[in-house]
């Protein structure tokens, strides 16, 4: 039996403070539970509907009632399972391969298919400036559909870290190299910027190489995505066109 205590002490991991405080996030939903496990992140606590259990290998499944799973979820239509899990440790910010950087990204859904897109792109660290939104928000946890477990988020200054990383720094602006045109190296930081207003001036004055996506429609949008621009410049950075 689920008490109310527990119920009450599951919910307030929907706010920020709460969860940094426990150092746990909530995760729903079969498949990014199991995803987590699989990875070796440490479960708090397990429940869902009784029709659930059987899809999870574990000693301790709480069985709610729909009324409580609805108290505890974070979406309208709960997925039928939920979980907390303890925060992971990022460690060292990183110093070599590729990396990507965001500076005040503050769509949690962007966040999440962000860190999506560096598992499909393979790339370990995404660098998030102090002011971007948590990446343990339950939006972002659920957009990112188990690539939290294998993509290292690390919250820094971010202006600090570019300024001491040896990694060269490319930055996505409005007039800048077509990223179909570059040589892209073997290392580096991919810098991408806010939804609205882009990268911050202080970050700019770090960037060394301009990037942009050219567009090709006639009116072209305004701009893109910053999750879209991000899986395009990975997609040109993992696989350029060949000279």
């Amino acid at each position: 039996m689920v008490g109310k205590n527990q119920i009450k002490q599951i919910k307030s991991l929907h706010q920020k403070k709460n969860r940094w405080a426990e150092k746990a996030f909530i995760v729903e939903g079969y498949k990014t539970i199991q995803t987590l496990l699989d990875h070796g992140l440490t479960l708090q606590w397990l429940g869902g509907t009784a029709d659930q259990q059987h899809r999870f290998f574990v000693d301790d499944y709480q069985v709610l009632s729909a009324q409580q799973l609805q108290q505890v979820s974070a979406m309208t239509t709960p997925p039928g399972s939920i979980a907390v899990f303890a925060m992971p440790h990022p460690g060292l910010l990183p110093t070599q391969g590729w990396v990507v950087a965001v500076d005040e990204v503050q769509d949690p859904g962007n966040l999440g298919t962000i860190i999506r897109l560096c598992d499909w792109f393979g790339i370990a660290d995404l660098v998030c400036s102090n002011g971007t939104v948590d990446v343990y928000n339950p939006k972002t946890v659920q957009a990112s559909m188990g690539s939290l477990a294998r993509v290292r988020v690390h919250y820094t200054a971010l202006n600090t870290w570019l300024n001491q990383t040896n990694l060269p720094i490319y930055g996505t602006v409005l007039q800048g190299q077509s990223i179909y045109e570059l040589v892209w190296p073997e290392q580096g930081v991919l810098l991408m910027g806010n939804e609205a207003h882009g990268i911050t001036e202080e970050n700019v004055s770090v960037i060394q190489n301009h990037i942009t996506i050219p567009p090709t429609g006639q009116p072209a949008a305004e701009s893109l995505n910053v999750a879209m621009a991000t899986g395009l410049c990975l997609g040109a950075l993992r696989h350029p066109a060949k000279g």
